[in-house]
């Protein structure tokens, strides 16, 4: 038998699921109901990542600045936008609002210049995602926030897990 022939014939009962993998990039959405691998790297940004343990259905916001400019703008780089628009993903692809559950991640401080709590751009963005997630009445789980170091995030939407690692120090 030839080698082409037994991949052909091999055990698909065996097979895993194929994993979606998406790079999030900051002031973007993603939401799924069949299983994603998002990646992000954030500064002073933050992540959420939402899901429902039960549906299987998760996503992650990546946005940028804390507060919007204007009540007419739309635009996921600002926190409220991006939380509201996640929610309404996660909603449409299945979530059930009661069950979701929340981590969050980035916030910061990478340059210098912000370096002093009155200018902590990735401590804003941290209270604010923590409190979207209060009025929201959505439990966070985990936290990796606040520091000097950038982060990798991976997240899989429909486990919850994640998996952090530090990537920069302070930029002078």
């Amino acid at each position: 038998m030839r080698l082409s022939e037994m991949f052909d014939q091999r055990d698909e009962s065996r097979a895993t699921p194929a994993i979606r993998r998406v790079f999030l990039h900051a002031g973007h959405v993603w939401a799924a109901a069949e299983p994603t691998e998002i990646t992000t790297i954030l500064g002073s940004c933050v992540a959420l990542c939402i899901w429902d343990p039960a549906a299987g259905v998760g996503g992650m916001n990546h946005y940028m600045l804390p507060h919007d400019i204007g009540t007419n703008h739309t635009n996921a780089r600002y926190a409220r936008f991006a939380t509201t628009m996640l929610l309404e993903k996660l909603l449409a692809a299945g979530a059930n609002r009661p069950r979701l559950r929340a981590k969050i991640f980035g916030g910061a401080s990478v340059l210098r210049v912000f370096a002093d709590a009155s200018r902590d751009l990735g401590a804003a963005n941290v209270r604010v995602a923590r409190e979207r997630l209060f009025d929201e009445h959505i439990p966070i789980l985990e936290e990796d926030t606040g520091g000097t170091s950038g982060r990798k995030l991976i997240y899989l939407t429909a486990t919850g897990e994640t998996r952090v690692s530090k990537v920069s120090r302070v930029i002078p």
